[in-house]
């Protein structure tokens, strides 16, 4: 069997100041053959049930259970094949990261975005709960989500939304305990995009060309504590990394993902995103969705039938097979979906009680949408996360929070409803009216959504506030004359984005700029002419360009409202009147340029593939601001409160009975197979009889012929004990990269007049000179009455002392001196001291 270059990684050693681009220096390095899942902490009686289903299946029940029966075939918007013999039925997976797609009864969340900007812990766990259990009544085995890619290297990404924010550190703890709480719930998760899916334009074909040290200190980090939280599912992307396509890239998914992180879940690609069926398998993919694709060939799909065939050429070991599906099946079993499973009472593809089961052959026409409402009281938490998710950036003379004004002017179209409805592009394509999510896959339907201006005008009547409202961008006029009138004017705009495969305004999913859409700046500066006290907010997916706003003297408060899901008015209201008061953190800088993040997605390419370098290394977002000592509007981390909080007594203790790191060694067992393969090709034939359902996929061959003898590969083949990578380990990678080094503690007190929740944050200096001035290593979420003081303490692990060395290809200390810092923000570090290591 040949194995072609584009089936092994790259790994590139770029040269620091060589000139030469990614692409130039790439080299690729092969990992084979796929490692096998051996169980391990969260995962041995999932394993112990897995091999048991698996031993009892026959090839095409194997087959079947690894590929998708094809776009629109059945219910989900990713469906596998069943094993009727058994009585076990289709694998459901199902959209998206907001709330479940395509069906009725169900609650659209805040983004990830909105949700990391809370910096809550308990918050993005309830959360994941809340996401998991609807999507469990539903009946749906397998969630699309969460996201950690894009992690949002460029602010203009298009589904930087989607993610928790351009940090790992951040990013790691919001997908962990997301993931936490979804699977609590006894659904499967499946995070995504893995990886570096940094842009929307050309994600089909762009190569994402990075070095190692990157890979692992920024793309691959919040990934490890996905599969360190026991995630079950993980989503390949579109893009090529280093040249290979991300579904068959052998050092990404058998290297990184499965040696090295100990992942004991299944690989599933993205819609459409395999492109090889023996390559793709002996490079760690273990699901194919939706099953059909770009493969012109008899069986209209890269796996099915043609899996089946190279089953039965041995193009493909025994043992790769069983390894996917006791992969699938581990994951299946490890959230309790034995136990847990319902029926799927929903079709993704109509609203209607009744339609066709097979959508595509549209064939089987039944009930299909039982409308069981999975709500819950999720609103109410939605409402608190929008609330605590709701960034205070200015608030000059205590202007917030409102206290029964007497008169105020709602202005902005961002603040009204959709004159279409809530729903009313399909997946939210459109910018009319408020924003609360982006576009793209990653959408739900609303049950409903509460405008701002909805909101405020019932809280103006309960005050007896005189309420005005005009409801466009366009007639500035009228924006003056309502302004002037009003003690307080409440202007609003935003800046979408989306997932690009459709352009809205111009903008094929990235956008083209970081400036405020409809005209937002000009409506809100028209505003500020008029009214001393312009309130400003801002619903978007991420930065927009402000600090003329910010600078702005008549501009008394803006606040971020970020894209906050169905109870957004409720949640502003909240906080505009002070029933929450602001905790929100933002959880990427604002600049004041384009410019000033030192990276550009890439619009315009001729090449069949576009590369895009990731030439600046780890200095993406807050530390390439540092690094070229450039001014933000607001520095990463940043956000008020009404009330204020002082830090004193920063003490770091050593833990020196955790303190030691052992790189990992030995090696696995050997790969098992689990049941008698028949080789006979006739017998993978369709049964007599057989009618297919048009357009599904199926595991059945085309004809008996034998196949031709090949010349097996021994590397993909190879199935005796491999060696344990040094950063290799269970679930997570080894597990002394988690020992706790050290404990540091600070007192923070509430010195304001109301109570007040702060989020004090631990960033850690690694010492070097080419390293960042500081990065995110720790959090906390402290709530004080006023003169209250509580101690906060921070775990600091190996891991996060630690670089990593490409050479040795493992974690390690430099020689340079580690200095803690505790503060409010990126930029306002208010204690540090320098730690002292074990020799």
């Amino acid at each position: 069997m040949r194995i072609h270059a584009a089936a092994a990684a790259a790994l590139l050693s770029l040269s620091a100041g060589s000139g030469a681009s990614a692409q130039e220096l790439a080299t690729f390095e092969p990992s084979f053959p796929s490692p096998w899942g051996g169980g391990g902490p969260g995962w041995d009686e999932a394993y112990v049930k897995a091999r048991a289903f698996v031993r009892n299946l026959t090839l095409l029940e194997k087959v079947n259970l690894t590929t998708g029966t094809g776009n629109q075939a059945d219910l989900c918007t990713g469906n596998t094949g069943s094993v009727p013999r058994i009585g076990f039925r289709s694998l459901c997976l199902q959209d998206g990261p907001v709330g479940v797609r395509y069906t009725d009864l169900n609650s659209v969340f805040p983004a990830g975005i909105s949700a990391a900007a809370t910096w809550s812990r308990s918050l993005l766990r309830r959360r994941g709960e809340a996401i998991g259990a609807e999507f469990a009544g539903k009946g749906v085995d397998i969630h699309l989500g969460p996201v950690v890619g894009p992690l949002g290297r460029d602010p203009a990404g298009g589904r930087n939304f989607e993610a928790f924010g351009p940090d790992p550190y951040l990013s790691g703890v919001a997908v962990a305990e997301t993931i936490i709480g979804a699977q609590s719930a006894g659904v499967v998760a499946s995070v995504k995009h893995y990886v570096l899916n940094e842009q929307e334009h050309f994600r089909g074909s762009i190569s994402s060309n990075l070095d190692d040290k990157t890979m692992h200190e920024l793309y691959l980090w919040p990934f490890a504590d996905a599969v360190r939280a026991g995630v079950g599912s993980v989503m390949c992307s579109y893009n090529k990394i280093n040249n290979t396509y991300g579904c068959e890239n052998s050092y990404v998914l058998n290297k990184l993902l499965k040696n090295e992180l100990g992942f004991q879940g299944f690989v599933v690609s993205d819609w459409g995103a395999q492109h090889s069926t023996i390559d793709s398998a002996n490079a760690g993919l273990d699901m194919t969705m939706p099953g059909d694709g770009d493969y012109g060939g008899a069986y209209g799909s890269w796996w099915g039938g043609l899996l089946t065939e190279n089953m039965l050429s041995q193009a493909i070991s025994q043992w790769r097979l069983d390894d996917m599906v006791i992969r699938i099946m581990a994951a299946f079993y490890k959230v309790g979906r034995d136990t847990k499973q319902i029926d799927i009472n929903y079709s993704s593809w109509t609203l209607e009680t009744e339609g066709y089961r097979y959508w595509a052959a549209k064939t089987g026409n039944q009930i299909v949408n039982q409308h069981v409402d999975v709500q819950a009281d999720h609103g109410a938490l939605i409402r608190e996360i929008g609330a605590k998710a709701t960034v205070l950036f200015k608030n000059v003379g205590k202007a917030l929070p409102l206290v029964k004004p007497e008169s105020i002017a709602v202005i902005g179209e961002d603040a009204q409803d959709n004159p279409d409805g809530p729903n009313g592009c399909v997946d939210r394509i459109c910018n009319n009216g408020t924003l609360a999510m982006g576009w793209g896959s990653a959408t739900a339907e609303y049950p409903y959504l509460i405008a701002p201006a909805t909101a405020l005008e019932k809280q103006a009547e309960a005050d007896g506030t005189v309420f005005t409202n005009v409801k466009g961008n366009f007639d500035l006029d009228a924006a003056r004359a309502a302004a002037s009138e009003a003690s307080v004017a409440i202007v609003f705009a935003n800046a979408n984005s989306g997932e690009g495969y459709t352009t809205l305004d111009g903008n094929f999913g990235d956008r083209n700029n970081l400036t405020l859409w409809k005209g937002g700046d000009e409506l809100i500066q028209a505003v500020a002419e008029v009214n001393p006290n312009t309130v400003v907010v801002i619903h978007s997916v991420g930065p927009v360009l402000i600090d003329h706003i910010k600078t702005n003297p008549n501009v008394s408060a803006i606040l971020w409202a970020g894209l906050p899901g169905q109870e957004s008015g409720n949640s502003l209201v909240d906080v505009l009147y002070g029933v929450v008061n602001p905790q929100g953190r933002t959880p990427f800088t604002w600049g004041k340029n384009a410019s000033d993040w030192g990276v550009s997605i890439l619009f315009n390419s001729s090449e069949a593939t576009p590369q895009q370098d990731f030439a600046e290394g780890v200095f993406i977002d807050y530390r390439y601001f540092d690094r070229e000592e450039i001014e933000p509007s607001f520095e990463f981390g940043f956000g008020l409160s009404y009330t204020n909080f002082t830090y004193e007594n920063l003490v770091a203790t050593l833990q020196e009975d955790q303190a030691t790191y052992t790189p990992a060694s030995g090696e696995t067992p050997a790969a098992q197979m689990y049941g008698f393969l028949d080789m006979d090709k006739a017998n993978a034939m369709p049964p007599e009889g057989f009618e297919k359902i048009p357009k599904f996929i199926y595991p059945y061959v085309n004809d008996p012929t034998p196949p031709p003898p090949i010349d097996i590969d021994p590397p993909t083949h190879n199935r005796s004990a491999q060696p344990i990578l040094p950063a290799g380990g269970p679930s997570g990678g080894n597990p002394d990269l988690y020992k706790i080094w050290f404990v540091v503690t600070a007192d923070i007190t509430n010195s304001g007049d109301v109570a007040g929740t702060e989020i004090p944050q631990l960033y850690i200096s690694h010492g070097a000179p080419t390293e960042p001035k500081v990065v995110l290593r720790g959090f906390d979420e402290v709530t004080l009455e006023p003169g209250e003081t509580k101690t906060v303490a921070f775990n600091v692990a190996y891991r996060d002392l630690s670089n990593w060395d490409a050479e040795a290809q493992d974690w390690k200390l430099t020689e340079y001196p580690k200095t803690v810092y505790v503060g409010a923000s990126s930029r306002d570090l208010r204690l540090q001291q320098e730690l002292t290591l074990p020799s």
